[in-house]
């Protein structure tokens, strides 16, 4: 197990349009007894209701939904370039069939009962302020709409970074 120790919000510096967008990320939630993770590749961080927050979307059929749906945290553990491999192989395989950690060759590791990746660069512990269902109504643009085709939408989270970790 690698020692993370918190660093401040104020010296995280990373560019969110190619850490998350381009070199993905992992979202995990669950707890020590059982948890799951899954690689994230849309979402962002700001300012929200005067906290500094984390936002991903995940689709309604994902298995880590039903851990992020019911506890209160959950991790964003960003990984270095070759760990690319691995992300994709934890986005592409269900942990209702597989242990993906495991087989990703990965590591849990836990900070306040939050499981987060070992091999990470660096963490996110998030705590859920609002989770909310897109539906097709809610779309001004017709050209989202293609983005799901079979009806699998999303449910937009909103959480606190309640502390940043890095190696």
């Amino acid at each position: 197990m690698h020692v993370f120790q918190p660093i401040p919000i104020e010296q995280l510096e990373f560019n969110p349009f190619t850490t998350i967008g381009s070199d993905w990320a992992l979202v995990s939630a669950g707890s020590k007894n059982k948890a799951n993770t899954m690689t994230v590749s849309w979402g962002g961080v700001g300012v929200m209701w005067g906290k500094n927050v984390a936002f991903i979307f995940v689709r309604d059929t994902r298995y880590t939904k039903e851990f992020i749906d019911n506890g209160d945290f959950f991790s964003i553990s960003f990984m270095n370039k070759e760990y690319k491999e691995q992300l994709n192989y934890c986005g592409s395989h269900s942990g209702r069939d597989v242990d993906k950690i495991a087989q990703a060759g990965l590591t849990w590791n836990y900070k306040h009962s939050i499981p987060f990746i070992d091999e990470s660069s660096f963490v996110m512990l998030c705590q859920k302020l609002s989770a909310t269902r897109l539906t097709e109504d809610s779309f001004i643009s017709a050209d989202i709409k293609k983005w799901y085709p079979d009806d699998n939408m999303h449910t937009m989270y909103i959480a606190e970074i309640i502390e940043v970790m890095a190696k």
